[in-house]
């Protein structure tokens, strides 16, 4: 079997993750031939961790390199469209990491843009964007793989099997991801996210609540559809002075720091999806799955696999236990195989199946563009104080 040959575009965070998904690939051989950055020390410090082949400044030479065959873009998603098409037209497949694009600005717009810009104009200018690479993705013959790691979270994958087994009516959902903020610094400009703690984090939960919807409309041969969107999003943080803001990291500008969204699907069911960059103690992680005849709690993190408690750091200094935890002192839940729990393990897993053996991927374009398009619904909800229906 000729192994797949990774050329990665992107070192920061998400390269880790990623990196961290490919050392658990089985059964399909992989190559990580290059790894591109714009800061080549960065670059560099990737390739050392993981053993990539060659570290590069400019991603043409990973077009240009004959040898790779799929391209993993882990860059801030302003960057993502544009790297998507290269890609694709250079007869690369791809992988993408959330979210896929968002509305970023355009000539003329008054910054800043979270502020000025209608999100009717966003909504309109995301919609088109997803026409165009739909397009590209279907003038092409290569894949398009999407990123999304609670789509393979084992807790969600367990929730599939039990759906497509029982052939459960889902009735409501409730997902979140919640933290103290983004350690990033344009987290809070929405020319750099796309938007606030929704597009950074609460995209999260929503894809897995879109992707449970649909299993379960496959499962039980029906067709379901988004029928409306009701969100209420603001900056809660705003209130704080300088000295009560100290622990937590959101610093918004023109972008929201809460979100709360409510879907209802065609079926007259519906879903809830919580974001917040207000809350300490770790970041949290679930899909609540609430149906007919079951529930199912899909926890992800944190999670009760392991406790520790530790009275101080030696020797762990550098050993990652919880994300978004100030100190590994007293009582925590520590991460245990975070990598294959939270799904990045199982997204590249998957992904490089489909490509040996040319099949579909389980998360891909069409689910990509439904969470777009929930996502700006929502922004264009909460700024218009009503309902958008699909």
């Amino acid at each position: 079997m000729k192994p797949v040959c990774i050329g990665m575009i992107g070192s920061g965070y998400a390269a880790y993750l990623h990196g961290n998904g490919y050392e658990k690939v089985c059964g399909v051989p992989i190559r990580l031939k290059s790894i591109c950055d714009i800061v080549e020390s960065k670059a560099r410090e990737v390739q050392a961790r993981y053993g990539y082949e060659q570290a590069c400044t400019d991603f043409e030479e990973l077009l240009e390199d004959s040898e790779i065959n799929v391209i993993d873009i882990v860059t801030p998603p302003f960057l993502h469209v544009d790297i998507i098409k290269k890609a694709l037209k250079a007869g690369k497949h791809v992988i993408c990491e959330k979210p896929l694009t968002g509305y970023f600005g355009r000539p003329g717009d008054v910054a800043p843009i979270g502020k000025t810009v209608s999100k009717r104009v966003m909504y309109d200018t995301v919609m088109e964007q997803m026409a165009e690479l739909r397009e590209v993705i279907n003038r092409s013959d290569k894949k398009f793989f999407y990123a999304e790691n609670f789509v393979y979270a084992t807790p969600v994958q367990r929730a599939v099997e039990i759906i497509q087994g029982k052939k459960n009516k889902i009735l409501f959902m409730k997902g979140e991801t919640s933290l103290k903020g983004s350690s990033s610094p344009v987290a809070g400009e929405w020319n750099r996210t796309g938007g606030g703690t929704l597009t950074r984090c609460g995209t999260h939960p929503l894809t897995g609540i879109l992707y449970l919807k649909n299993v379960e409309a496959q499962a039980r041969g029906e067709k379901i559809t988004i029928k409306s969107v009701l969100a209420d999003t603001g900056v809660a943080t705003a209130c704080l002075s300088e000295h009560e803001h100290r622990h937590i990291q959101a610093r918004p500008n023109d972008v929201e720091d809460f979100g709360n969204v409510t879907i209802t699907f065609s079926d007259g069911t519906k879903a809830v999806v919580i974001s917040t960059d207000t809350v300490l103690g770790g970041t949290k992680d679930y899909i609540e799955v609430y149906c007919n005849d079951a529930v199912m709690m899909c926890n992800i993190t944190p999670s009760d696999l392991m406790n520790t408690y530790l009275l101080d750091e030696d020797g762990v200094e550098d050993l990652a236990l919880s994300e978004m935890l100030p100190s590994k002192l007293g009582w925590n839940k520590a991460a245990v195989s975070s990598e294959m729990i939270r799904g990045y393990m199982g997204e590249l897993q998957d992904f490089m199946e489909a490509v040996v053996y040319d099949r579909e991927p389980i998360s891909g374009f069409e689910l990509a563009c439904q969470n777009q398009q929930v996502l700006y619904a929502a922004y264009l909800s909460s700024e218009e104080g009503r309902r958008i229906d699909f």
